[in-house]
């Protein structure tokens, strides 16, 4: 029986609840897998445990009412799930690029209690990734951080197991959605400023769209892919970025005339220096694999020794597609 604390029940957290109380059953009949929610650590939707499990279904009923989880449970904290009530942590607040804060400590504090942890969040990969995964063999348990990449699409997964025993030569995506949507409508006429706009409206750009559209979101994922995919430790400031808000119509016109479309690309390669990685607006040929990744959807291109080119297409971002990635990460736990 798996016992799940979860820290942080912002979106992803509330998509992670809404497939196990969907899927309890058929959880258990295809994988073997069972677990009871033991407690959730929220600041703002309350924090609240029970040794027994929690009504996943009265948690989402206060959820979707706006209502905080008081009463559905006892008074707890993160202490609480560590001192022996939970043996894997699902740790899903908000990325914060600066110090980690406070999912790094969270995660930090889990491993020591020799709980499992999987997680979306991209701030302690960031900061700290070889010091958890030396924490976590140190402790036995597994640090395991899919959705931190493409959402719920299996990237990492992909690259580790299904891929096992290849080389990876360079990985290069369209790893933000935003910015593929917005280049998108630019090569349907948009002009930039009117291609923001609707991304905005769509809540696919905030409205500070700084991370996105000057690379930044790109480059701490370019960081991750050198560091999980070719085993080199860079820092963030270590990527070469540009973004994406100095291109005009005329760039998507003259990349058209040249049978190219133009995409904001990820890339980490191996070079005679170590790994090399980059975030740029680059032209590719339509036969590229990647040319033809349009809107808001993530792609990665992997290149091995074993297999030549291998492409993954999936989603990026969403409440229920991050939520699959902390769900996968679990049932790799199980197996």
């Amino acid at each position: 029986m798996w016992k799940i604390g979860l820290v942080g029940c912002g979106n992803v957290g509330l998509g992670l609840l809404r497939i196990l109380e969907a899927k309890r059953g058929d959880l258990e009949n295809r994988y073997g897998f069972t677990y009871a929610v033991t407690g959730v650590v929220d600041p703002f939707r309350g924090s609240v445990g029970d040794e027994r499990g929690l009504d996943v279904a009265a948690l989402l009923a206060a959820a979707d009412g706006g209502k905080s989880f008081r009463g559905l449970g006892d008074p707890i904290d993160l202490d609480w799930l560590l001192e022996g009530r939970a043996n894997v942590i699902a740790e899903a607040t908000p990325t914060n690029l600066v110090d980690a804060m406070p999912g790094l400590d969270h995660i930090r504090r889990a491993l020591a209690a020799g709980c499992h942890v999987v997680s979306t969040n991209k701030g302690p990969v960031s900061l700290a990734l070889p010091e958890l995964q030396a924490l976590a063999r140190e402790r036995g348990v597994q640090y395991r951080i899919e959705g931190v990449l493409l959402s719920g699409t299996p990237a990492i997964n992909l690259a580790g197991e299904a891929l096992a025993g290849c080389d990876i030569l360079s990985v290069q995506g369209i790893v933000n959605g935003t910015t593929n949507f917005i280049l998108t409508r630019m090569e349907e006429g948009a002009d930039y400023g009117a291609a923001l706009a609707e991304a905005q409206a769509l809540g696919y750009a905030e409205t500070d769209p700084t991370a996105d559209v000057e690379g930044w979101d790109a480059a701490v994922k370019a960081q991750v892919m050198a560091n999980v995919f070719l085993g080199q430790s860079l820092a963030v400031d270590d990527v070469e970025r540009l973004g994406i808000s100095h291109l005009t119509g005329a760039d998507i016109d003259a990349a058209r005339a040249k049978g190219c479309r133009l995409k904001l690309i990820a890339e980490v390669e191996r070079s005679g220096e170590g790994v090399r990685a980059t975030v740029a607006p680059r032209e590719l040929p339509l036969s590229h694999p990647l040319a033809g990744v349009s809107g808001a959807i993530n792609a990665l291109t992997f290149r091995t020794d074993h297999l030549g080119d291998v492409t993954i297409v999936g989603p990026g971002a969403g409440r229920v597609e991050t939520g699959q990635a902390l769900l996968v990460d679990l049932l790799a736990l199980n197996r």
